[in-house]
């Protein structure tokens, strides 16, 4: 397409005088001598990347450009899934701590999974006309919705992604730069991916099929013209980690600790709309969010960045470009000017959902476990209907609640040795925080998808409050967006 694009020759000439050879050529020329970089975006690859961790998951798909599937918490059962180890924690003496409690966590998962579903089935009996694999696929999904909260940061899961080159380029970069070494691994699994074949069903068939040709002259043809080729060997060869980034984020860690000092973060909201503010103040109010380890909200921290005077707010703000380099971008939190802009307080397992948006900027501080969880017992009400209550009453939510308790402890206690692998002892219950910035339009779209009937009880809940915060702030727009209450009952064998 590139090549075609600066020639006069139609596609099916361009096409049939290509080889790989000239093509290397042309992209040395025009990709990485010119610095026509759009040219990378005419190439789209898919890639899977399996057995990793939920943690490093997040970090993978953590691309705004990026489009692909995880592993779902709703429809596959993750019992069997197992948990990753990360190779420090493996060769140290919190090895067998660690692994007691990844191991209590997924016990707790199979308990209330199987438990929840005995509690649903009792309320919700089979229809006559519900074929009973699908009335059993729909109530063990309702189970598992509510059983992911007891999923760690550790459990294993794949991810599959299709992506242009440009963007695969960035996401190998930031994934190099990443503090997690199992990110960084990914980035150079990634890396090695571009520069082998890739698997190709129809090639092997037309291998097998060429293998049986009687004639060796033809055989040795055919074997010749199927020989596999490097996936993007050229687009994707000279790329480094993201030093610009991880560097910015790591001075700007330091002075989130100078301005914020020991405030208390405020969890008090778990929706907050904040008011637009002035480009400077926005941008180093979003740079210290983004590094700050304490769980501020974002309002807090602006009130904070407001109180500074001119010149340490530009001290600030020239802190985060010091670093930047001859091709480095600017950062994604130096994006300013958006409409609404949502501080969200939810629970890891809620921000996974509501990290596939692509039209808008998300701003994800560090996960620690520091700002608590949801209420036990309003979360299983939520989750099971009008088995809620029973559910309560036969001591689920005292289980939920001392098993996401005990998961944050433990996370907690491995902290100080392992500042950052203690996050994959987190479950997905624990809550964190994202920043959202978007326009009215994509604010609509999520409320309205994000309320529907069939949605996870978690996030639905999150994007009633997000639409209850618009539609005080500006009611003739709000008017307009088709949002579903969750309080309203649910038909528990609908998805």
């Amino acid at each position: 397409m590139a090549r075609y694009s600066r020639s006069a020759q139609s596609m099916r000439e361009s096409v049939a005088e290509l080889s790989a050879q000239r093509a290397e050529e042309f992209l040395n020329t025009f990709y990485f001598q010119y610095g026509h970089r759009s040219i990378a975006d005419l190439a789209h690859l898919a890639i899977a990347v399996e057995d990793i961790s939920i943690l490093a998951a997040i970090r993978v798909v953590d691309e705004p450009l990026w489009d692909g599937q995880e592993r779902s918490t709703r429809y596959q059962d993750f019992r069997r899934s197992g948990y990753v180890v990360p190779d420090a924690v493996a060769a140290s003496s919190r090895a067998e701590d660690y692994r007691r409690a990844a191991d209590a966590l997924f016990t707790a998962y199979e308990d209330l999974s199987r438990q929840a579903f005995e509690l649903l089935a009792a309320h919700y009996p089979r229809p006559a006309d519900m074929e009973p694999a699908a009335y059993r696929r729909t109530l063990r999904a309702r189970a598992f919705d509510l059983a992911r909260y007891l999923l760690p940061l550790a459990t294993r899961t794949s991810v599959g992604q299709v992506t242009s080159a440009r963007v695969l380029e960035r996401q190998i970069a930031r994934l190099l730069a990443d503090p997690l070494p199992e990110a960084r691994a990914v980035g150079e699994a990634l890396h090695t991916a571009c520069r082998e074949p890739a698997y190709d069903l129809t090639r092997e068939r037309l291998r097998a099929i060429a293998e049986a040709c009687p004639d060796a002259r033809t055989r040795a043809a055919l074997a010749a013209a199927l020989a596999p080729e490097p996936l993007a060997p050229t687009l994707v060869k000279h790329i480094a980690p993201d030093r610009y980034a991880a560097e910015t984020y790591h001075v700007m860690t330091q002075a989130a600790r100078e301005v914020l000092g020991e405030l208390p973060p405020d969890t008090s909201r778990i929706v907050d709309l904040v008011d637009p503010a002035p480009p400077e103040e926005e941008l180093v109010a979003t740079l210290l969010y983004r590094a700050d380890p304490g769980g501020r909200s974002y309002r807090q921290v602006l009130k904070l960045v407001r109180e500074l005077s001119p010149v340490r707010r530009r001290e600030l703000l020239d802190l985060s470009f010091q670093g930047r380099g001859p091709h480095d971008e600017w950062l994604r939190e130096h994006r300013a000017g958006y409409a609404v802009t949502f501080d969200l307080l939810l629970d890891i397992g809620a921000f996974r959902d509501l990290h596939r948006h692509r039209r808008c900027v998300q701003v994800i501080p560090p996960i620690t476990g520091l700002l608590g969880r949801d209420d036990a017992a309003t979360v299983v009400r939520r989750g099971l209907g009008a088995a809620g209550d029973e559910a309560v009453r036969a001591g689920l939510a005292d289980r939920l609640a001392a098993a996401l308790d005990a998961g944050v402890a433990a996370a907690a206690a491995l902290r100080a040795q392992f500042p950052v692998e203690a996050a994959y002892l987190l479950p997905l219950g624990a809550r964190m925080r994202a920043l959202f910035k978007m326009d009215l339009a994509e604010a609509a779209y999520i409320i309205e998808l994000r309320t529907g009937p069939t949605g996870h009880f978690s996030y639905r809940w999150l994007a009633w409050e997000m639409y209850q915060a618009l539609r005080a702030r500006h009611p003739t727009l709000a008017a307009h967006i088709r949002a579903q209450d969750p309080a309203q009952p649910v038909d528990m064998l609908r998805r």
